[in-house]
């Protein structure tokens, strides 16, 4: 990780922000943009834009990543347009992925998979979710079905996935399978290189969003050879290295989905100030007003609980609990927000003509994905009572 540098992500932010909203926002009504996210043809003209203009993967200096503090600078201006994290290089599931091949990949595994990655050349997959239906791994990784066996230098991957983000169009996947013994039951993350004959795709999933390419997919895995230099990290460690990636990569959705709640803020205000209803602007109407006013509020208190987190996650704690916080409060706060935008701005907060409607159904899906609230509650609850019974002896 570089040296921390708040100017350095100051001057990195505001290069974000002009080209996101100078070059990126004219194209969020391009046709490409289907139901299970843009075409790949469109995230490859906003790479080379982003290329260009100096801002793709901005983040990652060749000094290594930014401090999370810095992080958060950058990627809450990608986030102003839905677009903009596909432009620049910091979208989900690739900048989770980029962090954890960053911190456990080989040299040569680095080379083959985070440098196209890093380059917006490829965009990546993760596999750890499995189908509901059939009692597989969802919120509880423990519950994963898909098996991994060694088999001389290879081992051999059996199982299906489900919700895997931009699956279809992806060169690179990590796939999380079942190692270990049934009395220890324990992971292994696998590097594989995509498309791959072994893994097929069953079909695309229709959800809420709709703004990662290649949708959520639920695929079959069958007899995927994988040698065993494309493990990722160490044998049966990968319920560690999942932990690794996900309190990061929570808070980056984080930083994400509060510029885009800050841009439905910005769209809703200007309506509010433009549009009369009974004899005034709908802004001096306190029914109105309050509303974004309360949105206000929200927005400063989500921007500094996701500082606080990147504080702890800096310091070099794992900030497991501290990620969990900060998702339920972040992502709860952020849905309000874009909620409140769509009311103000009555019909045509429901309409697609303006981007405010999708913002609302991105964040409301981002309260399910990487932990639904309700288990983020959960867990803290539990770290509540071991934290009561080391306290009282107990």
């Amino acid at each position: 990780m570089s040296s921390h540098d708040p100017e350095r992500a100051a001057r990195i932010a505001t290069e974000v922000e002009r080209f996101v909203r100078d070059v990126v926002i004219p194209f969020e009504r391009d046709p490409r943009c289907g139901p299970h996210g843009p075409a790949d043809s469109l995230v490859d003209e906003l790479r080379e834009k982003a290329r260009a203009a100096g801002v793709l993967t901005p983040h990652i200096l060749p000094g290594g990543h930014l401090t999370q503090r810095e992080t958060a600078m950058v990627l809450k201006k990608t986030g102003l347009s839905l677009l903009g994290p596909l432009a620049c290089n910091t979208a989900a599931p690739d900048e989770g992925n980029m962090f954890l091949l960053g911190k456990v990949g080989t040299p040569a595994q680095q080379e083959q998979f985070l440098k196209p990655l890093v380059e917006g050349r490829a965009r990546s997959a993760f596999f750890m979710t499995e189908p509901a239906a059939e009692g597989g791994a969802g919120s509880d990784p423990a519950m994963m079905k898909t098996v991994a066996a060694p088999d001389g230098d290879d081992w051999v991957i059996n199982g299906r996935k489900a919700f895997i983000t931009g699956f279809e169009g992806a060169k690179i996947g990590i796939v999380m399978a079942r190692t270990g013994s049934a009395e220890n039951i324990a992971a292994t993350m696998f590097l594989v290189a995509l498309p791959n004959p072994a893994i097929r795709l069953d079909h695309i999933l229709d959800t809420l969003d709709g703004s990662m390419p290649g949708g959520h997919a639920v695929v079959t895995i069958e007899n995927l050879r994988v040698p065993a230099s494309n493990i990722l990290g160490k044998a049966n460690e990968g319920f560690k290295y999942a932990q690794i990636r996900l309190a990061p990569a929570r808070l980056s959705h984080c930083m994400r989905w509060q510029g885009a709640a800050v841009r439905a803020q910005e769209i809703a205000t200007d309506y509010a100030c433009r549009r009369e209803a009974f004899g005034k602007k709908l802004i001096d109407h306190e029914g109105v007003g309050f509303q974004l006013a309360d949105n206000l509020i929200e927005l400063k208190q989500a921007e500094l609980m996701i500082d606080w987190c990147a504080d702890v996650l800096d310091s070099g704690a794992a900030g497991g609990n501290e990620s969990s916080m900060a998702k339920v409060a972040v992502s709860d706060a952020l849905f309000r927000v874009a909620d409140r935008c769509v009311q103000v701005m009555g019909g045509a907060g429901v309409t697609r003509d303006l981007i405010v409607e999708q913002v609302f159904r991105e964040i409301r899906s981002f309260r399910i994905y990487d932990g639904p609230t309700e288990v983020h509650k959960w867990s803290l609850a539990k770290a509540i009572k071991r934290e009561y019974l080391k306290a009282h002896g107990a």
